[in-house]
């Protein structure tokens, strides 16, 4: 059996290359933003309505232990250059102030610029969040085209930024944040997510003969919570409580926006034509202006802004009918660094993946049993109010330094490490730190061997 697959796999790979040489796909990256691990129907999350996410989904293969960083700019930096955050120069949230060097350094390759290299027309369309300084932004990072705002959030109406803190900031805390190419644009009460399905439309109904890229990131279910009042209605009259009433409108809304997306390119005779990667990227908000919380984990621990697993542990799938398999689900652990080395795979590019962290997710979506591309080991790194915390991970070990809970629960850790056996204690509420000293020093050194290399 083991020979038939491999022979079934070199044709799938054969086949697939002589495809893609005659013509390439499409490609588009849905990126969700604060979306909680559990929080699609098919994930567990009964309560939701998102059809169109579940249908994309299920279109495709969904994955069941995909990681990504505890906040936006350093997962954003790992998705579109392959590698981690740390070693993508982006190891926290890039600032926003123009007297201040932050954001993904122009010298890094990224996702779009291997797209450009191939012939496609690349386009940022909502939530940038690698840099705000002209070097940083998304047109000098290999985006022929962006729309959308530059710093972590907006108003979906007015547009502004309004959470600066303090009149460090370029225009002080509040100011107003929609660009077009680099130029500031005024679309004043009109609802942002509806603006990115315009945009996109503009680009899949003209489409030209060159394929085309777009990185479609979402402001969506962040904060503020600005979902249509028909859903909030509906949650409500559900009987779903505050916030999750508003978290959820917010996401269900979100959800008729991709369903939108990918009406368009139904419409336009695209869909099979077209790789699409679904991701948050990050776990939900419980921060204030997210009235603490909203988001659904089940039995996982944590939040946005820690390295527990509902803070790290995402939503992902991709999708590509007839091409990629439908209606399975992976549970391999896998990460965002991934996305880029499975696109040069599926649309047969000579990218050099050498200097990139992440694998091809290929094997795994062609193979149920085939192993994890980071059974060896993977780390996370994390400066944050708590200070310099970090988790090493081989299999179902997972080793957190200096602990910290978003999520609110009840129970909370003292001590300076703790470590979880996550096949058995998925919730990580066992600390088996003093019991295993021989896991505890392996993934020490794992660390150790992690940090020096970045």
């Amino acid at each position: 059996m083991k020979i038939v697959f491999l022979g079934l796999t070199a044709v799938f790979c054969l086949n697939a290359n002589l495809i893609f040489a005659q013509k390439k796909p499409n490609v588009i990256v849905i990126y969700t933003d604060d979306q909680a691990t559990l929080d699609v129907n098919i994930l567990g999350a009964k309560d939701l309505v998102t059809p169109h996410m579940d249908k994309l989904m299920l279109s495709g293969t969904t994955f069941t232990q995909f990681y990504a960083s505890p906040v936006c700019s350093p997962s954003r930096a790992s998705l579109l250059t392959g590698k981690t955050p740390q070693r993508a120069g982006v190891p926290g949230n890039a600032g926003q102030d123009l007297s201040r060097k932050s954001g993904l350094p122009p010298s890094e390759f990224t996702m779009a610029e291997m797209f450009k290299e191939n012939g496609y027309n690349t386009y940022l369309i909502g939530k940038w969040h690698l840099g705000y300084q002209p070097e940083t932004r998304p047109n000098q990072q290999g985006f022929d085209y962006s729309f959308g705002h530059l710093v972590g959030c907006i108003d979906n109406y007015s547009h502004f930024y309004y959470w600066g803190g303090d009149n460090n900031y370029v225009g002080g805390p509040n100011r107003h944040d929609l660009y077009r190419n680099n130029e500031e644009i005024f679309l004043d009460g009109q609802y942002f997510p509806d603006l990115m399905v315009q945009e996109a439309k503009q680009v899949i109904e003209n489409k030209s003969e060159d394929p085309f890229f777009i990185f479609f990131s979402m402001n969506t279910p962040h904060y503020p919570y600005q979902g249509y009042a028909k859903w909030i209605k509906y949650y409500r009259e559900k009987g779903v409580v505050h916030p999750r009433d508003l978290y959820a409108a917010f996401l269900t809304t979100q959800d008729e926006k991709i369903g939108a997306l990918i009406g368009l390119l139904e419409a336009n005779n695209l869909r099979e034509d077209t790789i699409i990667i679904f991701q948050s990227d990050n776990g939900h908000s419980t921060e204030t202006r997210a009235y603490h919380g909203g988001g659904y984990t089940g039995p996982y621990r944590g939040a946005k802004q820690c390295l527990f697993e509902g803070g790290i542990r995402v939503p992902a799938a991709i999708s590509w009918p007839g091409k990629i398999p439908s209606n399975q689900f992976r549970d391999q652990m896998s990460v965002n660094v991934d996305w880029m080395p499975t696109l040069i795979d599926l649309c047969g590019f000579d990218t050099d993946t050498s200097d990139m962290d992440g694998k091809s997710l290929m094997p795994i979506i062609l193979n149920e049993n085939a192993p994890s591309n980071h059974k060896a080991g993977y780390c996370w790194e994390f400066k944050w109010r708590n200070g310099l915390t970090w988790v090493a991970r081989k299999g179902k070990w997972k080793l957190y330094s200096n602990p910290f809970d978003t999520s609110r629960r009840d129970y909370t850790y003292s001590e300076d490490f703790v470590l979880f056996d996550l096949e058995s204690d998925p919730g990580e509420s066992n600390n088996l730190y003093h019991r295993e000293p021989e896991v505890v020093a392996e993934l020490k050194n794992l660390y150790k061997t992690w940090k020096s290399q970045q």
